[in-house]
Formats: C-alpha cells, sequence, structure tokens
C-alpha cells in the first residue's frame, strides 16, 4: 500500500512538471530522464553528456534533464511511468526489465560470458539490438547499454570463497528472477531489498550480503559496512537506457536521429568512464580494510549449470544464437593465437 501511494504522487509530481515546462517556450520540447544513480556515477554522467550532445544537435530544441538518485521513483517505477509517459527516458539495469521483457534472462544469466569481449561482442549484435527493440511491445524502446561491469558477492561478517560458504546467508538481490534462482541455485537465501535501504539492512543484519560491481559497491559506501568482497564475477549485468514510444513516436525522423546519436556517444563515453572508476573503486575498497578475495569462480559456474538447462528449454533459439556468437570469438582468437 505505502509503495502504491508513493507511486502515484511520483507521477502526479511529473504530471505538474509537465504542465510547467509547457508555459515555456513552445518550440523546445524537454525530456525528463529518470535514474536511480546518484550524480557522481559514472552512469549519470554520461547521460548528462548525452543532454549536452543533444542540447547541440538539435540547436536547443530537443533539452534532455536528468534526475539522479531515485529522484522520481525506483527502476520498476520509473519503467511505470515510461510506459504511460509521464516520464520520457530512463536508465535501469537490464535485471529491472526481466519482468517486462523476459528476453532479457538472456544476457543476465550467471557465467554465460567469459570474459568482456563477449559480452560487448553479444550486444553489439543484432541480438542485443533486437532486444533493445523488441521491448517496443511493451511500450518503451531501447537506445543504448551502458558497461555495469561484473557483480560478485561481499558479506558482513563471513567470507565467501566457495558457493558452500553461502549455505545460510542471506544475500540481498535485485527483483529479478535470475538473480533469485542464481543465490538460491548456490544454497544461499536470496532477498530482494530496494538499493537505497541496503547499507541499513547490511548494518542491522537484515542481510548477510549482497552482490554488485565495485563502483556501485564505492559509490553506495557499503563497503563500510562489509568486510569481505569475493570477486566471482558470476553476472555481466548491462545498464539500458530506454525512450518512452509514446514519446518516440511523436517524434520526427531528424529528432530520433538525434537521440539515436547522442546516446550511442555517450555509450562509448560512458565505457571508459567505467574503466577508469572499477580500478579507482576496487583500490579504494581495499584500502578501507576490505579484504579482496579471489575465489575459483569455475565451482560456482558448476553449480548454477542447472539454471542453463532450464533456459534452454524455456529460450532454444536465443541461447543458440548467443553460442554461436561467443563461439565465433573463441574461434577467431584460436586462430590468432595459432598465427603467433
Amino acid at each position: 500500500m505505502k509503495s502504491t501511494k508513493r507511486f502515484y504522487v511520483v507521477v502526479l509530481l511529473v504530471f505538474l512538471g509537465q504542465i510547467l515546462i509547457s508555459c515555456g517556450k513552445s518550440n523546445v520540447r524537454v525530456i525528463k530522464l529518470a535514474s536511480a544513480l546518484s550524480p557522481s556515477h559514472p552512469v549519470t554522467k554520461a547521460m548528462k553528456y548525452m543532454a549536452k550532445q543533444l542540447k547541440k544537435k538539435s540547436d536547443g530544441k530537443l533539452q534532455i534533464k536528468v534526475y539522479p538518485s531515485g529522484q522520481l521513483g525506483d527502476e520498476r517505477e520509473a519503467l511505470e511511468l515510461l510506459q504511460i509517459g509521464s516520464i520520457g527516458m530512463t536508465k535501469v539495469s537490464a535485471a529491472a526489465v526481466e519482468s517486462f521483457n523476459p528476453n532479457f534472462k538472456a544476457i543476465d544469466m550467471p557465467y554465460i560470458f567469459k570474459n568482456d569481449q563477449q559480452r560487448f561482442r553479444v550486444l553489439r549484435s543484432k541480438i542485443g539490438k533486437s532486444l533493445l527493440l523488441g521491448s517496443q511491445k511493451y511500450w518503451m524502446r531501447g537506445l543504448c547499454y551502458y558497461d555495469a561491469g561484473s557483480r560478485s558477492f561481499y558479506s558482513t561478517n563471513k567470507p565467501i570463497r566457495k558457493p558452500s560458504d553461502l549455505k545460510g546467508m542471506k544475500i540481498r538481490v535485485q527483483n529479478s528472477d535470475i538473480a533469485v534462482q542464481m543465490v538460491q541455485q548456490l544454497g544461499g537465501s536470496a532477498t530482494p531489498v530496494p538499493f537505497g535501504e541496503l547499507y541499513s539492512a547490511l548494518q542491522q543484519g537484515v542481510v548477510d550480503g549482497a552482490e554488485n560491481n565495485p563502483p556501485s559497491l564505492y559509490f553506495s559506501r557499503q563497503y563500510e559496512v562489509s568486510k569481505y568482497y569475493s570477486l566471482d564475477k558470476h553476472t555481466s549485468i548491462p545498464d539500458v537506457l530506454f525512450i518512452s514510444t509514446i514519446l518516440w513516436n511523436q517524434l520526427n525522423s531528424q529528432q530520433q536521429k538525434w537521440i539515436q546519436e547522442a546516446a550511442d556517444e555517450s555509450a562509448k563515453y560512458e565505457r571508459k568512464l567505467w574503466a577508469q572508476l572499477t580500478k579507482k573503486s576496487l583500490k579504494e575498497i581495499k584500502e578501507s580494510g576490505v579484504k579482496i578475495i579471489h575465489p575459483d569462480k569455475s565451482l560456482f559456474a558448476k553449480k548454477v549449470q542447472p539454471m542453463y538447462e532450464r533456459y534452454k528449454t524455456e529460450h532454444p533459439d536465443l541461447y543458440k544464437k548467443i553460442q554461436a556468437i561467443i563461439q565465433m570469438q573463441n574461434d577467431s582468437l584460436s586462430a590468432k593465437n595459432d598465427s603467433l
């Protein structure tokens, strides 16, 4: 009931904001972009860069106003606002999209990518593009992917070196079927908790641990209440930038082109920021006293193998296409090594 009331309050505030904006210059369209990330996060910086590029391309006629830190709601609320056209754009984790577009589970599976090269190749392929555009039937069009690195486990009182260490542990996960299945398969108890409430949940023992990438652990300061960070790198779930199809269909072809170009440029910019910040975040986390653990990832990958058997049955064509792209890259690397 509380979350429902909050959602309607957000809708009302957004609607009132639209009225105020419409009172401005009639030839200027301001697009609201919602995000749960902090203003200093590299993805937020990339979205602001996109806003700058779009303003330049459109000579100020199309502008983007970024609302960070969950000002317009959490990720699910933002997607719902996007679907009804109350906001124009939003950035969410691909995990949050699963309940809207189940095909996104394909890139959320644990250990489906062995390295960053495989991940980027799939996201840039026809499969990656089809996931973005395939969401249009759910009233949202994907524009680009932002790098969100790899997610690993961190815990408050007990190190995680092997899957059996997770037994009996309450692990915070995103609101994602894949994330819940993964933790359960590894022997832990999956506990969805809003990210904004996670610091206190770790501090008060509501959960024993969580999982995320180094920059998110660093920016949230959750390393202050976590003693161990186990770099098992179980998933590499990207962030996704969506635009409401209600807004997209109101734009002419030139305006659509400007937005897509600005989004693509921001994705390239974000990848550079992310690589730099990941190194810095790990350094800061380690210097704060958190013990960094490098477990044998193959033990975790073997434990979640039954998830692949289920997924292959549910989505055989998509699974085969992704594996074919990964195999092509493996063959290419093998040929290159043979020629050395």
